[in-house]
């Protein structure tokens, strides 16, 4: 027997889809890189971090197992996003990892919510860990909700390394909204990597490479707070559809259509149906529908509108 050979230390990796989802949006429209978070990039790093923390050859630290947890609107509701759906569940695929979907559910406000998610990930965690002998489980994400996760995996003598991000973000009403990870789930952990501060700080080849290279995309900077014409009072039926041009894209995610009843209507990225926002740009032409900024319209004390289902005419 070759008394050279390397033991294999193994490490396990879960993600929490929607929290990962939000933090690629992030890096993508909001953050000066303009490009999402690579899957291979961020496998890459976590090895090498391993391989730091444990004193170990990169070579001897391998991902044996990966998860991605996520609730998911049906193919129905999604409509054209389905295609986007399933390019990233390509990448999922390339890289081993193994996809965990949950029917998105809708409370009494009609708002989409996951529930379950967090159960079923830590309940895949906990078993797995068991069958497979994680020596390393590194879970991508920020709620407190795994801290019991956690406990329990100390327990079977398996380490957690938490990977996770803070930052500030627009939402589709244009308002600042606040992501940071729990602090009792920081304190839990094995080790903790606080992702923003590590990509502020460092510009090494692991961080380079924690990005997928973005196609330059020409921008045109536009107000959020522009203030629309409340010349049209009524809102239109919710399907009645307007066709126009792009106005002006919005480094942080947002874009601008022509609009005649409300001069020019803000679009958040998340509406556009079939193409990805990097790619739009000025003079575009578009159909959409629009519907009522709650948010806004009670902060100005008036009907206030947004586009939403923006699809690209080709």
């Amino acid at each position: 027997m070759n008394n050279n050979l390397l033991e294999i230390l193994r490490i396990g990796i879960f993600y929490d889809g929607y929290y990962f989802y939000k933090v690629s949006n992030y890096y993508k429209y909001e953050h000066d890189r303009k490009a999402r978070i690579s899957i291979s990039g961020l496998h890459d790093f976590i090895k090498n971090e391993v391989a730091q923390l444990t004193g170990t050859d990169i070579r001897q630290c391998q991902i044996i197992d990966a998860h991605y947890f996520k609730g998911r609107s049906s193919a129905k509701e999604m409509g054209e996003k389905v295609q986007s759906e399933r390019i990233f569940e390509d990448i999922l695929m390339r890289e081993n990892i193994v996809s965990h979907y949950l029917p998105l559910r809708y409370n009494e406000n009609n708002v989409a919510q996951e529930k379950g998610i967090d159960v079923w990930l830590a309940l895949e965690a906990y078993e797995l860990a068991i069958y497979k002998h994680f020596d390393v489980l590194v879970l991508v994400a920020g709620d407190g909700d795994y801290v019991p996760l956690v406990r329990k995996l100390h327990t079977q003598g398996t380490q957690v390394l938490l990977i996770s991000w803070d930052f500030t973000s627009h939402n589709e009403s244009g308002n600042i909204v606040e992501t940071k990870t729990s602090r009792q789930l920081q304190e839990e952990v094995f080790h903790f990597v606080p992702m923003y501060l590590r990509i502020e700080q460092n510009g090494g080849e692991y961080i380079k490479n924690l990005f997928v290279p973005d196609r330059n995309v020409e921008r045109v900077q536009s107000p959020l707070n522009f203030k629309s014409d409340p010349a049209d009072p009524r809102p239109p039926a919710a399907s009645e559809e307007f066709s126009s041009t792009i106005f002006s894209i919005n480094v942080n995610g947002f874009g601008f259509i022509k609009d005649e009843g409300q001069n020019n209507l803000f679009f958040h990225y998340s509406t556009v149906t079939n193409r990805d926002f990097s790619e739009l740009q000025a003079g575009m032409r578009v159909r959409y529908l629009r519907e009522e900024d709650p948010e806004r319209s009670k902060r100005d004390g008036e009907l206030r509108y947004r586009a939403c289902r923006v699809t690209v005419v080709d």
